[in-house]
Parts: structure tokens; C-alpha cells; sequence
């Protein structure tokens, strides 16, 4: 009797482990991501070791709308992004700057960048996640996708592989409407 109640409390001990794998996604380092607004599929690296996910833009700046503040910028991906993207603003984030990224004798160590939201569809996941916003044309990837994204994903990242989520295949809402 006593063997049955301990493999019993043993069995229900890993109900949450078991439902917490079937929630988690294995991504390669790279990986095609779409972002629906835009009506975009780029590729994208996968950060851990980077906080937020960042999104190659040119030309930002804040104004005022309806009392708040926004964000107007061009995508930084090529000249044919040619037209204006206005975002809410959601916070500022302080990017830690490299040692080689600054003067040592200047005091600031970071760099404030904007942030907004965004909808991101990474495999068959869509999650809305935190971008800040820089020039990336320096790097190979347009988007960075940072550790709070990646959780968002319930992502695990092998960075031994690539690509393994497949092209993005996420339904819009209103594709599921119909």
C-alpha cells in the first residue's frame, strides 16, 4: 500500500514538469521570424545572452500624439522600406555598452534606445514581445531576439542547429474568423 501512495505522489509530482515540456519549443540560433504588421519574413538571430530583442531602424525619433508619446522610424533594412512606421512608445531602454562600444573617459556606459511592442511569429508561435530600436546594418541579422522574448516563446535555444522552426505559419485572427 505504501509503494502504490508513493508512486502515486511521485506521478503527480511530474504532471508539472510533463505539461511545462509539451509548452516548450526547441529554435536553432537562427531562425525565419514574421512580423505580420509589416507584412514581413526576415531572419533573425537568437540571443540568450542579450536581455531585449532589438529591430534594425533608421531615422528614429519621439513625438507627441493624443498627449502620449510615439515613435516614428524607417525599418533598416533596405531602401525599399521607404515609408514611415509609427509605434506607441513603451518605455526606454538602457542598452550596456561594450568596452571597445565607448570612450572610458566618458561616463556613460549605455546606450538609451526606444522600445515598443510587436507581434512576432516565430515556427507556429505568435507572441507579442518588446523591441528596442537600432541601427543593425553593421550585423548580418535585422532582429535580435533577447532572452525576454525567447521566454515569451517558451523557447529552449540549440545553438549547434538553425532553422529548425521551419518557415513562420501563424494564423492572423482574422484568417481565423473566417
Amino acid at each position: 500500500m505504501r509503494a502504490n501512495a508513493f508512486f502515486l505522489s511521485l506521478c503527480l509530482l511530474s504532471i508539472p514538469i510533463a505539461s511545462q515540456a509539451a509548452e516548450t519549443a526547441i529554435y536553432g540560433l537562427n531562425e525565419n521570424v514574421e512580423i505580420p504588421e509589416f507584412g514581413l519574413e526576415i531572419a533573425a538571430k537568437l540571443d540568450t545572452g542579450a536581455q531585449t530583442a532589438s529591430l534594425s531602424a533608421r531615422d528614429i525619433e519621439r513625438f507627441k500624439k493624443d498627449g502620449k508619446t510615439w515613435v516614428r522610424f524607417y525599418l533598416g533594412l533596405d531602401s525599399e522600406h521607404s515609408h514611415p512606421i509609427e509605434r506607441p512608445l513603451v518605455r526606454i531602454s538602457k542598452i550596456k555598452r561594450r568596452a571597445g562600444d565607448f570612450d572610458p573617459e566618458e561616463e556613460k556606459t549605455y546606450t538609451a534606445r526606444p522600445v515598443i511592442e510587436l507581434d512576432v511569429c516565430m515556427g507556429q508561435v505568435r507572441r507579442t514581445i518588446e523591441v528596442n530600436l537600432t541601427d543593425r546594418s553593421a550585423f548580418q541579422y535585422p532582429i535580435l531576439i533577447g532572452s525576454d522574448a525567447l521566454t515569451r516563446f517558451g523557447a529552449l535555444v540549440d545553438p549547434s542547429r538553425t532553422y529548425i522552426a521551419g518557415k513562420p505559419g501563424c494564423i492572423n485572427e482574422s484568417d481565423a474568423d473566417e
